[in-house]
């Protein structure tokens, strides 16, 4: 089979693309000319739908890596250089400039919000934030040492049997009711799982806080006395929900849409979403830091462990460095690593072990050619999961926080689907390397 024509470096750009690519079936005479779909930016994408019907044969791309499986106006990523827009804007300017809502605001309907706007936006989440009281007594059917993402992924999938007055996905309204119902109530339903954990009393959500200060006073206050938030550790976690909120057609986004592609209610979609986001390798990683910062102990250990990580006959990895998109300097890493210095400030944290040791990995890991070569720099799971520890959330609730950013991404990717009218349920095909065509045995002659 030839490869197919290359694209001119303009569609690098995506304007002015060349139309199209040729693939031809070596043997056969077969060719089939594959029109090629430019993006605002980035590398043309050959639209591959023709190669079956005119070629039969399929194409082979594990992991959907080289695949685009859909076509989306909210996130791009440029992993070469280190680049992440949402709706067109730099994650560093948002993150700077932008509280989360606005973020969320921004990524739901493609545009910042005007004061207005926002107000009205900020209300509808905030008369939103209280849940079900029946959703109350879910909690008590979890053992106490469940993990808080078990149980967000019940609860959070209980959401259609309470709301219901807003599960048609072809109504405009009820797709706007459940996005202000998700992004408001996951942080109450994250909050109540820690505390639920911890066995201390679930904290109702307050109207005269904002979103990130709420979060924060529904996981660390108590009925016995006040509980003031501080500023820099608001700000800390609304750029945190922001570094976090969206990232293209990553595992769990990928998730959500193949599950809406069915008609699935927007609670049933989340709930896939937060199932996929559990796993070590993708919502995780932040926790694997922790895990591995304690494996080594002590900053003396780091040079044995370095040593380990180069070796590749072991099994050891350098986790929280290089990301599978980036191959440059996670943007958000660099945004994070100064927000990391703030809080540890404003902690008075000098001398705390476990921080110091990631501080002196960090320090040689950016140093060593090794890492440098390859480049594998401090992602975002290595900065989020020590300010995370720092602020005395415990590893267990990574990647809660993770899920309750991440749904204002999930949900703004789901209703872009429901709003796309060319979208269709998701089926990939794949390579059958099983038996071939054989008869059923009779049980006397299977022995």
């Amino acid at each position: 089979m030839n490869e197919m024509s290359k694209p001119g470096a303009e569609a690098k750009s995506g304007h002015n693309a060349p139309g199209s690519a040729t693939l031809t079936l070596d043997g056969t005479g077969k060719s089939v000319t594959l029109p090629l779909v430019p993006g605002t930016i980035g590398p043309a994408v050959a639209d591959i739908r023709k190669v079956y019907p005119e070629l039969g044969i399929f194409t082979f791309d594990p992991g959907y890596g080289g695949t685009a499986a859909t076509e989306s106006k909210i996130t791009y990523i440029d992993g070469d250089a280190g680049i992440l827009l949402h709706r067109g804007y730099p994650i560093e300017q948002l993150a700077e400039k932008c509280s989360f809502l606005e973020v969320a605001y921004l990524l739901l309907n493609g545009e910042l919000p005007n004061k207005a706007q926002m107000a009205e936006f900020d209300t509808g989440v905030t008369r939103h934030t209280m849940i079900h009281e029946q959703l109350r007594r879910f909690y008590d059917g979890f053992r106490r040492d469940a993990h808080p993402m078990a149980v967000m992924t019940g609860v959070v999938g209980a959401m259609s049997a309470f709301y219901h007055d807003s599960l048609d996905i072809n109504d405009p309204e009820h797709r706007r009711i459940s996005a202000f119902r998700l992004i408001a109530k996951v942080p109450t339903i994250a909050a109540w799982a820690y505390k639920y954990s911890i066995g201390q009393p679930f904290m109702y959500p307050r109207n005269d806080l904002s979103y990130a200060e709420n979060f924060l006073y529904m996981m660390n206050a108590v009925p016995a006395e006040p509980y003031n938030v501080s500023p820099v550790l608001a700000r800390a976690m609304d750029r945190i929900l922001i570094l976090h909120a969206d990232h293209e057609q990553n595992a769990s986004t990928s998730t959500v849409r193949l599950a809406g592609s069915t008609g699935a209610n927007p609670f049933a979609c989340i709930a896939a979403g937060i199932a996929s986001l559990w796993g070590p390798a993708h919502g995780g990683a932040n926790e694997a830091v922790l895990k591995m910062l304690a494996e080594i102990g002590h900053p003396k250990n780091i040079p044995d462990f370095i040593a380990k990580v180069k070796d590749k006959n072991s099994n050891v990895r350098l986790m929280g460095f290089g990301h599978r998109v980036y191959k440059n300097f996670d943007p958000r890493a660099k945004i994070l690593q100064e927000t990391c210095h703030e809080v540890l400030t404003e902690l008075g944290i000098k001398d705390e072990p476990l921080l110091d040791l990631a501080m002196e990995l960090e320090k040689i890991a950016t140093h060593d050619e090794y890492f440098v070569s390859r480049k594998l720099y401090p992602n975002v799971d290595f900065y989020s999961g020590i300010i995370l520890k720092a602020m005395g959330i415990p590893t267990s609730m990574f990647t809660v926080l993770f899920a309750v950013a991440r749904t204002t991404g999930w949900i703004s990717q789901w209703k872009e689907m429901m709003e796309d009218p060319s979208q269709r349920i998701g089926r990939p095909r794949q390579v059958y390397t099983g038996a071939p065509l054989r008869d059923v045995p009779t049980a006397a002659e299977r022995g």
